[in-house]
């Protein structure tokens, strides 16, 4: 009996090594992310061979593994402040839609770090944000060219961090801020300039619609003098004698004047 603590000793002690050993060689890298090799006495970290996948995984007690999200992430920059072309302040929000590149996970990890955010995406993207914003004036910012912006932005950005081991997906300018007195100005001079477009349609429609009446009126005098050229006497007694014969033919009871009008055309009178 004395003979089994003696015995239990060592087997705990083992029990509780390999338990401690498993921790330390053990890792599960969840769904979306990627795990760095650190090798303790092999070189560091790992960069001619591809970051560890998903799942579990067993490595030496005395390397350790940093584990990273691959998936895009969305950091947001909110009152970012840069200099329009004639010097006044602008403020930005932005999104940065950002992720590690997955073949130079080792080489991200040895160069930059795990905060490779702070160290280069965020100093790139306004540094970018100062380039592109100084461009441009308050006006065309706040109007037309907020698209523009975006998109020249994301290039810059992109290019610059093209060899820093990450990838830019896209660059969001999610609101772009004035100084107030410079806002209001704007959308003054906005509204001036819109109800001067609408004055200048108002009159161009009207000058159409006069000018689509005299064309009118043009026409039908034209068509007056032709008729009226073409109307001689001969024709005049030839329509009169016609529409004669065709009135003494009707039914209705009448009385005819035989050379009484001025023209010496018969005067049909009657009682229909």
């Amino acid at each position: 009996m004395e003979k089994l603590p003696k015995l239990g000793l060592p087997i705990i002690f083992l029990v509780v090594i390999s338990i401690f050993l498993l921790l330390k060689t053990a890792v599960t890298i969840d769904a979306g992310e990627s795990g760095v090799l650190w090798k303790r006495f092999d070189g560091g970290v790992v960069t001619n061979e591809l970051p560890l996948e998903e799942g579990f995984h067993l490595i030496a007690p005395w390397n350790k593994v940093y584990i990273y999200n691959m998936r895009q992430q969305n950091q947001f920059q909110q009152d970012m402040e840069v200099l329009s072309s004639n010097g006044l302040e602008i403020k930005l929000d932005l999104s940065i839609l950002y992720m590690p590149k997955a073949d130079e996970l080792g080489l991200l990890h040895k160069t930059k770090g795990k905060n490779y955010l702070d160290v280069v995406i965020v100093p790139e993207v306004r540094s970018a944000a100062r380039s592109v914003v100084g461009r441009y004036t308050p006006e065309q910012l706040y109007s037309s060219k907020r698209d523009v912006i975006q998109k020249e932005i994301y290039e810059e950005v992109a290019k610059k961090v093209a060899d820093q081991h990450v990838v830019i997906n896209d660059i969001l300018v999610r609101d772009v801020t004035l100084p107030r007195t410079i806002k209001e100005a704007i959308e003054r001079k906005l509204k001036q300039e819109q109800e001067s477009l609408e004055y200048e349609f108002r009159l161009v429609t009207a000058q159409k619609e006069a000018e689509k009446q005299i064309i009118e009126a043009r026409g039908k005098a034209d068509a007056n003098k032709i008729l009226s050229a073409s109307l001689t006497d001969k024709i005049l007694q030839d329509k009169g004698i016609e529409a004669t014969l065709k009135l003494a033919q009707s039914p209705n009871s009448k009385i005819v004047l035989i050379g009484a009008g001025k023209t010496g055309m018969p005067i049909i009178l009657g009682n229909q």
